[in-house]
């Protein structure tokens, strides 16, 4: 019989379709699937995405590892904070009141849900340091009664900001990880995961907090023992990431090597070298997508703007703070957008904004960026990085003129 289709499920079990001489089609299993027949098959479908590994990023089960342990620490150090706060609340203690206890949690959840908000605007990504502290606090709360409310209510605010932290970078993972647009799927399967780890903790605070509990030194040597193991957790699940969407950080390692050696870095080589902090890259400082009044106050500035510069953004110098900004055309994509960047790269390395010539410069680079942005724009599609979207978070504005007509 010939075969005249083959089939698998995932990364699973194939089978095959064969045409015999009645006309009848006939499948053959070369391994009977069973998605529930073993006890691996049931975990890999409740806990993994569908399709698994092929479904999801090459790092998708490192970052997991790691971050199921940092989780489990977490969720132990919670419960030890729990029971402080339970305890300076008055739990136990018969002179304490119904009321007063109410009043304290009323005012930390309120706290909280103030810095949600506010933190929701002001964004920032240090969430797993920020609920270190906040655990701490809530343990040592009971040591000083006299300030028991404003450390709980703190603690609060700063566990409710590292809510917001947390999940705006799980759904910049959760982008990353999906490869089959399966964000639904991740989605649950990391809440599933996290379910589990949660109540793995549970059960080991249900035997650890008894222990320790009336013994304050061997509760903070505890709280310091898990807390090293959660950050140091974060650390590896944050190391074992592998981006392909440029940020400016990236972007500027990127850059740096490809002016010096002619070599566009692979995600993976780039991910190794930028520096985990905020702030500590060698990227220039810059502002993107900013109204044209940042920029310039007179026509006469804005012709030297325009002048041998074809593309969708104008690139200058902020009146403000002399500091590189883009203004960018309505019409700009996401490679403009990253083109922008790197001619900002360049032309940060050639003037600065006290520079008399500076405008002369930037004509220049309009020429360079012609010639060395079409190599290195294939360069980065060809060494795996995603150019139809990016991480560069630019502002809203946008301008509108004749992009195609220069001064």
């Amino acid at each position: 019989m010939a075969v005249l289709c083959t089939e698998r499920y995932g990364t699973g079990d194939i089978q095959k379709y064969l045409g015999d001489k009645d006309g009848r089609l006939s499948c053959q299993k070369e391994a009977a699937r069973n998605t529930y027949g073993s006890l691996r098959d049931c975990l890999v479908s409740l806990f993994l995405p569908h399709g698994f590994p092929d479904s999801v990023s090459d790092d998708y089960l490192a970052y997991q590892l790691w971050d199921t342990i940092q989780a489990f620490a977490s969720s132990v150090t919670g419960s030890l904070a729990t029971h402080s706060l339970l305890r300076g609340s008055g739990v136990g203690d018969g002179s304490a009141t119904v009321a007063a206890a109410t009043v304290t949690w009323i005012l930390k959840d309120g706290t909280g849900m103030v810095g949600r908000i506010l933190f929701a605007w002001m964004k920032g990504l240090f969430a797993d340091v920020l609920n270190d502290m906040a655990i701490f606090m809530e343990i040592v709360a009971p040591v000083f009664p006299s300030c028991f409310t404003l450390t709980v209510c703190t603690a609060g605010l700063f566990k409710c900001i590292v809510g917001v932290a947390g999940g705006a970078t799980r759904a910049a993972l959760t982008v990353h990880q999906a490869r089959r647009d399966n964000m639904a799927d991740v989605c649950a399967k990391d809440g599933s995961q996290e379910t589990l780890v949660n109540l793995a903790g549970l059960l080991i605070s249900l035997l650890v907090v008894p222990l320790v509990s009336e013994n304050l030194w061997v509760t903070y040597l505890l709280f310091l023992f898990l807390t090293s193991l959660h950050l140091y957790a974060n650390y590896r699940a944050v190391r074992s990431v592998v981006m392909d969407t440029l940020n400016k950080s990236r972007l500027s390692i990127i850059l740096e090597h490809f002016l010096q050696q002619g070599r566009i870095l692979r995600p993976a080589e780039a991910n190794c070298m930028e520096p985990l902090l905020p702030g500590l890259g060698s990227q220039v400082p810059l502002s993107l997508g900013v109204p044209l009044s940042t920029l310039v106050s007179s026509v006469s500035q804005l012709e030297q703007l325009k002048k041998g510069n074809r593309s969708r953004y104008l690139l200058g110098w902020r009146a403000d703070t002399g500091r590189l900004a883009v203004v960018l055309h309505e019409e700009a994509g996401t490679v403009d957008i990253i083109r922008s960047v790197v001619h900002a790269e360049i032309l940060h390395r050639k003037a600065g904004s006290s520079d008399p010539q500076r405008y002369l410069v930037l004509e220049e680079t309009h020429i360079q960026m012609d010639h060395l942005f079409l190599d290195f724009g294939q360069g980065l599609s060809a060494s795996g990085w995603v150019t139809d979207r990016h991480l560069l978070d630019p502002d809203d504005w946008r301008a509108n003129w004749d992009s195609n007509k220069e001064l």
